[in-house]
């Protein structure tokens, strides 16, 4: 059984939404979880009495073993879910080292990009940076992703996901970042139809989604894989 980490975030200065955007190779600027709930704080997440996933395949799907924990400050998303992603990897950096390599500050991360290069020199994996342009994903680009968590997965490196607005996970809990957030993948079922999230600003922590409903989340911004 892996260890569960919490990780309390910063929310003294915390602004309810982020005001200011970004752009970096085409994509658009990734925010820092802005828009968390205010009891996150003090609560940990439901999962919090339950192990973190355990690398296992089954009913066509995967798991990986990885620390789950919270973000350190309001704009640490993106560090904390390239620390939980690299914590499958056996790496274990802390969210201030990250947030230096990913060149994060209070107005959060610039793109996936930024959690491609990072995932990659840290890992020695062949993370690629994936975009999805749109205001949605495409059929084509629903698949890709699908594609992309499975082969990831399979080789034991969650994806990291640069995400915006809501999206409604399989219990029909809504997580909404209208400033923008960064999530890690670390799991699949269904062959692949649905993704399991390390969220290190909802209350539940972790929890499944859709694939067609988390390409729509990334829709104008992108993923590593």
């Amino acid at each position: 059984m892996t260890t569960m980490t919490r990780w309390l975030p910063d929310l003294t200065q915390a602004p309810l939404i982020r005001k200011t955007a970004l752009a970096v190779a085409g994509l658009a600027m990734a925010g820092g979880a802005v828009a968390g709930p205010a009891t996150v704080a003090n609560a940990a997440p439901a999962s919090a009495d339950k192990p973190v996933s355990v690398a296992q395949t089954r009913d066509s799907g995967k798991e990986l073993n990885f620390t789950y924990g919270f973000q350190e400050t309001y704009f640490y998303c993106a560090p904390a879910a390239t620390k939980m992603a690299l914590s499958a990897l056996d790496k274990d950096l802390s969210q201030d080292e990250l947030a230096k390599k990913l060149g994060t500050t209070e107005a959060g991360t610039n793109s996936a990009v930024e959690t491609t290069r990072v995932l990659k020199d840290v890992s020695g994996k062949d993370y690629r940076t994936v975009e999805i342009p749109g205001e949605k994903a495409s059929k084509a680009e629903t698949e890709r992703l699908r594609a992309d968590v499975v082969r990831a997965v399979d080789d034991k490196r969650p994806v990291v996901a640069n995400i915006i607005g809501t999206g409604v996970d399989a219990d029909g809990h809504a997580h909404s970042y209208e400033g923008g957030h960064y999530v890690a993948v670390t799991g699949y079922r269904d062959g692949g139809n649905t993704v399991k999230i390390g969220d290190s600003w909802s209350e539940e922590g972790q929890y499944w989604i859709s694939t067609d409903k988390l390409a729509d989340w990334i829709a104008s911004r992108g993923y590593s894989a």
